[in-house]
């Protein structure tokens, strides 16, 4: 029985992390999920990172429900505001059914609403 729990304990220790940690929830009980593998911090201090958030319930649209997004963000931690690049909304994220797709050319920063996915992320990744 030792030896079982030995080799568990060494296979967790060499196993990568899980591709999206939860860091929080919204206002609202959305989780909030970032890829650590993602956040990336440049000179200026800018952090970029990947985001997931779950809608609990699904969002409801005239096209059916969105189930979840994708968010590729930039954070300014000193000014505490915030940029989007990129949004992918999903009626089902496992099978890649998109409802909406936006890449933005020239994100712009601004603040974070309070207690939104984005808040949470400023909070998480600027306390570090």
């Amino acid at each position: 029985m030792l030896k079982l729990a030995t080799l568990l304990l060494l296979t967790a220790a060499v196993l990568p992390p899980p591709k999206w940690q939860e860091i929080g929830k919204t206002s609202t009980g959305n989780s909030v999920f970032l890829d650590p593998s993602s956040v990336r911090k440049a000179p200026d201090g800018i952090i970029t990172a990947s985001l997931r958030v779950t809608y609990t319930p699904p969002l409801e649209t005239p096209q059916g429900k969105v189930t979840s997004s994708r968010v590729v963000a930039m954070f300014d931690c000193q000014g505490r505001k915030v940029a989007t690049r990129q949004n992918v909304m999903y009626f089902d994220e496992r099978k890649g059914t998109e409802y909406r797709r936006r890449d933005i050319a020239k994100p712009g920063f601004g603040p974070a609403l309070s207690s939104s996915f984005a808040d949470v992320a400023l909070k998480h990744l600027c306390a570090k």
